[in-house]
């Protein structure tokens, strides 16, 4: 029995991509940057599998005999978002962008999710930071029941509602409806419920958001593992970013800490197939947030963590023929570049295992499906994604 773990740093790019300047981010770097304000960071567990290694890694120091397989992707869909991101790994290409809405939505997308959802109207509908439209309208949301209607860069519709307005499954209920109109030429990527209470100082996100994503191309990673009869867990948000697509079991976390804590449980549940986890604080919680300390802290916690993962691993030696740790991540979103965006940038590639021949420089992939595409091939499965090229003879011991 085989077994991929899949971990995706979410939004932990490592330098601008070639396109770059067409998304108006030259000059981007996530971890580099990271790197200039932290250059001690304690991320020994990574740097061991050779992620300072990777052509055109800035700041993080190589080893000279790195236990892994590393390098580098550079994505090849029209965006810089979570779903694009994550379909392309999966073997999606999308050549043009979801919808944005720079100026907010048309006045008839929202006269009809205000009449099928009952709600007294809306507050706001343009380009905001969540945890600061939220503080700015969070008393008139409350004395009004109108909840707050925003999106981003990225192609979204973000609802954020008071829970004791209207509760998590209210909420909810919402956004269904929103995922029901937004079809056709509105077909955005993500309708994401975003709930909130008062601290005592201030309104503050919990932990019950949901994301409800368009559906992706059925013929895809996911699906073609679950057709083979092996599991797919996924852990953290990766339910919600394929819409139930291809899953067979899934648990959603609060935070990094409880990913890994999941994605150590599955270890004892999940016999083959893949683990899939989507570790979200990096972007939600620091990139978006332009914390660089938080960032970095981050990191350092998480390594921490992959050390236990691959301590784990390592007591199940001899029960399985093969287990295999991925690494990657879906964007770039620099907490010291401008703005609060995702930035357009090559994501790393680390593998590591038991049949993973160390040292081996992977160079650049012109594709995130590139791992995908290992990733079948590990498990021993013949189909072929529609883009994305094997590398598992390269790496295989």
């Amino acid at each position: 029995m085989s077994r991929v773990i899949w971990i995706v740093l979410d939004s932990v790019g490592m330098g601008e991509a070639p396109d770059a300047t067409d998304f108006g981010d030259e000059g981007s770097n996530t971890i580099g940057h990271i790197m200039e304000h932290y250059p001690d960071l304690k991320i020994d567990n990574l740097r061991s599998i050779g992620y300072g290694n990777i052509d055109g890694m800035v700041g993080v120091k190589p080893v000279d005999s790195p236990k892994g397989a590393y390098g580098r992707l550079r994505e090849l869909s029209a965006g810089k978002d979570t779903t694009i991101g994550h379909w392309e790994m999966a073997g999606i290409h999308t050549p043009e962008r979801f919808p944005t809405y720079p100026d907010g939505f048309p006045k008839d997308i929202i006269d009809t999710f205000i009449g099928k959802t009952g709600v007294p109207g809306i507050l706001y509908n343009g380009v905001a930071s969540g945890t600061t439209i939220i503080n700015q309208l969070g008393d008139e949301m409350k004395a009004t029941g109108k909840p707050i209607v925003y999106t981003s860069a990225d192609s979204v519709f973000q609802i954020a509602c008071d829970e004791s307005i209207y509760p998590p499954e209210e909420l909810y209920r919402m956004c269904r409806i929103a995922r029901e109109i937004l079809i056709g030429e509105h077909n955005v990527a993500r309708v994401i419920a975003r709930p909130y209470v008062h601290d005592g100082e201030k309104y503050v996100r919990t932990a019950n958001r949901r994301d409800f994503s368009r559906k992706p191309d059925d013929y895809n990673m996911l699906n073609i593992i679950k057709d083979s009869g092996q599991s797919v867990y996924a852990v953290g948000k990766i339910e919600d970013i394929f819409a139930g697509v291809g899953i067979t079991e899934a648990v959603h976390t609060k935070d990094n800490e409880d990913g890994m804590d999941k994605t150590l449980e599955a270890l004892d549940k999940v016999k083959d197939g893949l683990i899939f986890t989507n570790l979200v604080e990096f972007d939600s919680t620091w990139g978006h947030r332009r914390d660089v300390e938080g960032y970095a802290r981050g990191l350092e916690r998480f390594d921490k963590r992959l050390g236990e993962l691959i301590e784990k691993l390592g007591s199940y030696r001899g029960e399985y023929s093969a287990d295999m740790i991925v690494i990657t991540a879906d964007h770039g979103c620099d907490p010291t570049f401008k703005g609060t965006d995702h930035t357009r940038e090559y994501v790393p590639f680390l593998l590591y295992g038991n049949v993973v021949k160390a040292g081996v420089n992977l160079g650049t992939g012109n594709t995130f499906a590139d791992s995908g595409a290992t990733v079948l091939d590990f498990l021993s499965i013949k189909e072929k994604l529609a883009v994305g090229n094997s590398r598992y003879e390269e790496i295989k011991a």
